[in-house]
């Protein structure tokens, strides 16, 4: 059985923006709660199916190769046999986000924990960094490097935070979870929401010795130089993504990503549009009037093309794969013909055009019958 569209499974349009996205979630994500619909299969498979999409559409990542390959693009994730998926978590850290704001207080009786997590758990922060490209280093793809500012684990302590003596005691405020409770009450029972310690900023522990280089953190702030490989075949405004390339966690917790956004330089000849490129020729009168051999560029060097006699203006001729290669097709280049007319001549060139304008091959034709001369025809019988 073939897999719902998620924007289907959501309610919403291609395109839809983030907070569109979590509104949609919210909204799906109350109706089908196995909570409120104890026993209910339908309900259940409906709740997984929503939490899939919106695992998939909430990631900036995972979207983009969504909308661009469907399915096949996202597979390894999600409810359809990947062991990162579990609906219930996706519920808890939206929740934990405030996705649902006082929406635990409509289940009848106990509260509801979200877990806020504690900063063991807490990945490193997301960075995020533009890089400029040619037409024809999208066509072939390029190795590109940049230097950005990044905080790297600290090697004086291996990210841990803790000066030569390694002395830490426990955090009493938390006693040593990293979380504290939060209870809120309602109209039909209790919120309750774990939330990381402030004291030893989820930790768990509070270093007495910090290290000096880092003063604790675990990791330090520098500039590096980072190599990226972009593949062929990119857009202007592109995502693409290099896990783990963010800022390091906290002593020792997760990286974060470093997300690459594609800027595409405006090319001198040609447009481009998907896979497809348009260049506009201009050619001669002669050459129009007559047919003639011309070489043109293309992204793999010039090629020859043949332009029939009496061409007009505006004719577009179409080279098969000789656009843009993305690796899984190529697309075509469009030659759009425009004739050129000279602006400033001589004499004797005004001789020639004026003995050839007499001739009757050189009349242009009659313009044919407007709209309303067409209806007056037709009323005439």
């Amino acid at each position: 059985m073939s897999k719902r569209d998620y924007y289907e499974v959501l309610g919403i349009e291609r395109g839809a923006g983030e907070a569109e996205i979590k509104k949609a979630y919210h909204k799906s994500a109350i109706k089908y709660h196995p909570d409120k619909n104890p026993g209910d299969a339908t309900a259940e498979k409906k709740f997984k199916e929503v939490s899939e999409a919106y695992q998939i559409l909430s990631d900036s990542q995972r979207k983009a190769a969504y909308d661009r390959f469907g399915h096949e693009g996202v597979q390894g994730g999600g409810y359809s046999g990947g062991a990162d998926f579990d609906p219930m978590e996706i519920f808890r850290n939206f929740a934990s986000q405030g996705g649902f704001g006082d929406f635990f207080s409509s289940f009848m009786g106990g509260g509801f924990e979200g877990r806020g997590g504690t900063g063991i758990n807490r990945r490193g922060e997301d960075l995020r960094v533009s890089i400029s490209m040619t037409l024809e280093e999208i066509a072939r793809g390029a190795e590109k490097k940049l230097r950005i500012r990044r905080k790297p684990r600290c090697e004086d302590c291996r990210g841990s935070g803790a000066g030569p003596s390694g002395r830490s005691v426990q955090c009493s405020q938390c006693n040593g979870t990293g979380e504290v409770k939060v209870v809120q009450r309602a109209l039909w029972g209790q919120v309750v929401q774990r939330m990381p310690c402030s004291r030893c900023d989820g930790e768990g522990t509070i270093i007495e010795d910090p290290c000096p280089h880092c003063r604790g953190d675990g990791r330090v702030d520098q500039q590096e130089e980072v190599v990226l490989n972009i593949p062929a075949g990119v857009g202007d405004g592109q995502t693409l993504l290099k896990r783990g390339g963010g800022n390091v966690g906290r002593r020792g917790a997760h990286p974060g990503d470093l997300l690459i956004t594609i800027k595409e330089k405006p090319h001198d000849i040609f447009e481009r549009q998907g896979e497809d490129l348009l260049l506009k020729l201009p050619i001669s009168m002669v050459q129009a009037a007559l047919g003639a051999k011309i070489q043109i560029p293309t992204l793999d060097g010039k090629v020859e093309i043949k332009i029939p006699a009496g061409i007009q203006s505006g004719k577009v001729l179409r080279l098969r794969d000789r656009g843009l290669g993305t690796g899984r097709m190529t697309g075509d280049l469009y030659v759009e013909i425009h004739v050129w007319t000279p602006q400033k001549i001589g004499s004797k060139e005004k001789t020639l055009f004026r003995q050839l304008g007499s001739l009757p091959g050189m009349q242009p034709p009659k313009p044919g019958k407007g709209f309303f001369e067409r209806v007056k025809d037709a009323f005439r019988g």
